[in-house]
């Protein structure tokens, strides 16, 4: 997409094939974006900051948001569907959260843009006129797992603040945001939002010196290449990067709550999602009993097509995927690891080249195992012991990363006390609602990266201040070298 139309592709140009994650069937293909193609890309969007989108007041950039959350809506539908096939994901769950908060983002953000006003400051013989402004071109890159969540938590308060955008989606599953920006299109002026897809246009965004401002969200290693990019050019960039999550289940907590924690914090998403718990650390006296619960729990939970209504765990998003989970597995058992259950893929002939993973619930697990340490990113539990609180916390702390925790105690003020002592930047308390986000910041500590998504905050993070100083009249400026 470059302003506002698809760029048709020449013999010359290297594609790459996205397949459906349950039968391995091919969905599409796609534009592998070279240097060139991206070089014109980011003189496309740049042009377009400065002769329009800039100069537009923010309630008009407002309106045309929520004109693009109207028209996502009328295509959710259809949205949750591509998804489905793409990622693996349950349509069900792509169309009560993906594509609700998709929608719900764009207006959210829309209805902060006039409060980014500037401010005037009296200091004395000076008046400081304070304006934020916009920083240019913002590259947004995304991951695979949820496509139209990271496509509308990055796109939405950029060009809220008056920047124009350039998304690159994953290339495991680029279709859903290229049909959200496609649909933005239809609303937005040509170049404010365009997307350029494939495995070389993240480090060619990366490493361009015309792109002013980076927002990235996946793996922990890749982020650590893009900033060594960005360092290159002086470009800020935020990074919202990988989890090894632990949920800490107290000797007093309520054991129907803790299953629910568990079995959503865990198997959501199919695993494949950074703020999955995949870490359930258990206190010994209540250890025998989880185990033996949460693993008839996890065998009731339903894996099948994403489309099929029924389903509560779909296939991974690709075979690189499915065979990296797969190898963590043997790498436990291996390490120690006992194999508590695993779940049943699907029988079906039509479905014997997808990308499955069961459910797979691992006990003894401890720290110095590899599935202890890191992220696996698919529905792989790792059950562990502790004896003490204090013991809870050091195994949590024990990782690089710091994204989330989460607690279940019936003393609230026990936990309360406890979370500050957790190196994350979210924790739950006997709940792992992360549905519920907009407008609560997003966002992780150590590895896990740094910046904030989702919140008020966030609008702050797409400009920068510009300090304008006059003489106030009030008194005389003092003048150097002193006269006195």
């Amino acid at each position: 997409m470059l302003g506002g139309k698809v760029v048709e592709a020449n013999r010359e140009q290297e594609f790459f094939t996205v397949e459906e994650a349950a039968t391995a069937n091919p969905l599409g293909r796609v534009v592998s974006a070279d240097e060139t193609l991206v070089d014109r890309v980011v003189a496309d969007s740049r042009q377009a900051y400065e002769n329009d989108w800039r100069q537009r007041s923010p309630r008009e950039r407002a309106q045309l948001l929520h004109q693009v959350a109207a028209k996502i809506r009328e295509h959710a539908d259809e949205l949750a569907e591509l998804e489905a096939r793409e990622v693996g994901k349950p349509k069900r769950d792509a169309l009560r959260f993906d594509v609700s908060y998709c929608q719900a983002c764009f207006d959210y953000f829309a209805g902060l843009a006039d409060t980014l006003h500037g401010e005037i400051l009296d200091q004395g013989a000076i008046e400081a006129r304070v304006l934020f402004e916009p920083y240019g071109v913002v590259a947004a890159i995304l991951p695979f797992n949820w496509p139209p969540i990271h496509f509308a938590k990055k796109s939405a308060p950029a060009l809220a603040a008056g920047n124009t955008v350039i998304v690159k989606p994953g290339e495991q599953a680029p279709l859903t945001v290229m049909r959200l920006v496609e649909l933005a299109n239809q609303i937005l002026p040509p170049g404010v939002l365009n997307v350029v897809p494939g495995i070389k246009a993240g480090p060619a965004l990366a490493s361009h010196p015309k792109v002013e401002r980076i927002s990235f969200t996946g793996a922990t290693a890749t982020g650590r290449r893009v900033l060594q990019s960005a360092a290159e050019n002086i470009t800020y960039a935020t990074m919202e990067l990988g989890g090894k999550n632990a949920l800490l289940i107290l000797e007093d907590a309520d054991m129907e709550v803790a299953l629910n924690v568990a079995l959503e914090g865990m198997f959501y998403n199919q695993g494949e999602a950074c703020t999955s718990t995949a870490r359930i650390l258990v206190h010994e006296s209540r250890y025998a009993e989880f185990e033996e619960r949460f693993a008839r729990a996890t065998e009731k939970l339903v894996v099948g097509n994403g489309l099929d209504p029924n389903t509560d765990i779909g296939p991974m998003v690709d075979g690189k995927q499915r065979d990296r989970v797969m190898g963590y597995i043997d790498v436990a058992m291996r390490e120690g690891a006992r194999l508590v259950t695993q779940g049943k893929a699907p029988t079906d002939p039509q479905y014997q080249r997808g990308f499955w993973v069961p459910p797979t619930v691992l006990a003894d697990i401890v720290p110095t195992m590899t599935v202890a340490q890191e992220e696996i990113f698919g529905p792989v539990a790792c059950l562990m012991r502790f004896k003490t609180e204090d013991e809870a916390v050091e195994i949590a702390n024990g990782t690089a990363y710091g994204l989330t925790a989460a607690i279940v105690t019936t003393d609230e003020n026990r936990a309360w006390k406890l979370a500050p002592r957790l190196e994350a930047g979210m924790i739950f308390v006997n709940n792992y609602m992360r549905r519920a986000f907009l407008g609560s910041p997003f966002g992780g500590v150590k590895g896990s990266g740094f910046g904030r998504e989702n919140a008020t905050e966030t609008l702050k993070e797409f400009v920068r201040s510009k300090n304008v100083r006059f003489p106030s009249g009030k008194t005389p400026i003092p003048t150097w070298p002193p006269k006195d």
